[in-house]
């Protein structure tokens, strides 16, 4: 899944920001601007893929 952030804003104007693709704590870092920029989050909702692992793609190379 593409990596995306979703921000809605309601017409009484709460926000909502939505990381989706991500795993484990990447949704945080990846988000973490727009709370700044916002204020402080009145709740936050870790979804399943927030205790998933992000994949680190890792390459040995072995001269012969």
């Amino acid at each position: 899944m593409k990596k995306t952030i979703e921000v809605t804003v309601a017409p009484d104007g709460a926000i909502q920001i939505d990381a989706l693709g991500f795993k484990g704590a990447d949704c945080e870092q990846a988000t973490q601007f727009l709370e700044k920029a916002l204020g402080t989050p009145h709740k936050k909702v870790r979804k399943p893929e927030y205790h998933g692992r992000a994949s680190i793609k890792q390459q040995q190379k072995v001269n012969t």
